[in-house]
C-alpha cells in the first residue's frame, strides 16, 4: 500500500508541474490550443495504460457509449478552463477553487444518483463554501475570469467522476483514459481551427512539458491504483497546493494574504474530510477509478 500512496503523491506532482509548464505560457496562445497539443503528447501514455487483452478501438468505446460522450465533453471543458484558471490567478488559488470537485460530487451525487449524505458531509459543504467566499471576498476584490473558470473547472470535473461512478467498475481503463483524452483532443482541434497560432520554440518547450507530464502523471495513478485502494491514493492530489504555493512564489512571484490562505485551508480541509469521508462509506472496489 504505502508504494500505491508515494506513486500517488509522485502522480499529483508531475500534475502540479504540468501546470506551472502551462501556467509559464503567461496566455500567449489560446487555452484551448494549449489543450489540443497538451492532449495529443497525453496519447503517449496509452501504451502503458494499454492491457494485453485491450482493443485500440477501445480508446473510443465503452459499454455505455452515453457516458463515455459525457466524460469526454466535461474533460474537454475541465482541461480549457484549467488552462484559462492557471493563466489568469495565482496557483494556489486556482487550485483551491479547482479543489471544489470532491464538493461539487457530494451534489452532484446526491442529484443524480441519490446518494445519502449525512449531517458530516453536509458540514463539510458548507465549510467548502465558505472558504470560497473568504478566498473571493465579493465586494471587496475584483473577481475575474479566472475565478469562474477554476469553478467551471472543478464542477466539470465533478461531472466526469460522477459519470464514471454511474459507469460502473467494469469499464476499461483504455476506454477512460480515452473519453479524457479525447475530447479535449477534438473540442481543441475544432475550437482552434479558425485562428490558429504557430508557436515558437520557446512555446513548443513548454507545451512538450505540459502535455508529456500530464501523461507521465497518467500512468503513475494507474500504477499507483494498482498498488493502493483508490480511497488512499485520492487524498495524495491534496499535495498539489504545496507545489501550487511554491511554484506561485518561487517561479510566477504569487503573494497569498491571509485570508486567502485560511479560505484556502477550509476549502481543502472539507475536500479532504469528504474524500476521507467517502471512503469510509463506500468500499474501494466499487468506487470510481482514478484514471
Amino acid at each position: 500500500m504505502l508504494k500505491g500512496v508515494l506513486l500517488g503523491f509522485a502522480c499529483f506532482a508531475a500534475y502540479a508541474i504540468s501546470d506551472a509548464f502551462v501556467k509559464s505560457l503567461h496566455g500567449s496562445l489560446p487555452a484551448y490550443e494549449a489543450v489540443f497539443f497538451g492532449a495529443v503528447l497525453m496519447l503517449t501514455a496509452l501504451p502503458f495504460i494499454r492491457q494485453p487483452d485491450d482493443r485500440w478501438i477501445e480508446v473510443f468505446k465503452a459499454q455505455r457509449p452515453s457516458l463515455w460522450w459525457v466524460r469526454a465533453m466535461s474533460g474537454a471543458i475541465c482541461n480549457i478552463a484549467a488552462v484559462m484558471a492557471f493563466t489568469a490567478l495565482p496557483m494556489a488559488e486556482a487550485f483551491a477553487l479547482i479543489f471544489l470537485l470532491p464538493i461539487f460530487v457530494t451534489l452532484l451525487s446526491v442529484l443524480f444518483l441519490k446518494e445519502h449524505v449525512g449531517w458530516r458531509r453536509w458540514s463539510a459543504v458548507i465549510a467548502g463554501f465558505v472558504g470560497v467566499l473568504v478566498v473571493l471576498r465579493p465586494g471587496f476584490r475584483e473577481l475575474g475570469a479566472g475565478h469562474v473558470a477554476a469553478m467551471v473547472c472543478g464542477l466539470s470535473g465533478a461531472v466526469s467522476v460522477v459519470a464514471l461512478r454511474m459507469a460502473g467498475a467494469h469499464e476499461k481503463r483504455i476506454s477512460l483514459y480515452g473519453a479524457g483524452v479525447i475530447g479535449p483532443l477534438a473540442a481543441g482541434f475544432a475550437l482552434m481551427l479558425p485562428q490558429f497560432v504557430w508557436p515558437d520554440l520557446h512555446q513548443w518547450m513548454l507545451l512538450a512539458g505540459y502535455g508529456l507530464l500530464a501523461g507521465f502523471a497518467g500512468v503513475l495513478l494507474m500504477l499507483a491504483t494498482q498498488n493502493a485502494p483508490a480511497n488512499r491514493v485520492a487524498p495524495t492530489q491534496y499535495s498539489q497546493m504545496l507545489w501550487a504555493i511554491g511554484f506561485g512564489y518561487w517561479l510566477f512571484g504569487d503573494h497569498l494574504d491571509w485570508p486567502m490562505l485560511i479560505g484556502i485551508a477550509l476549502i481543502l480541509g472539507s475536500g479532504l474530510f469528504t474524500l476521507v469521508r467517502e471512503g469510509k462509506v463506500t468500499p474501494w472496489w466499487r468506487r470510481t477509478k482514478l484514471v
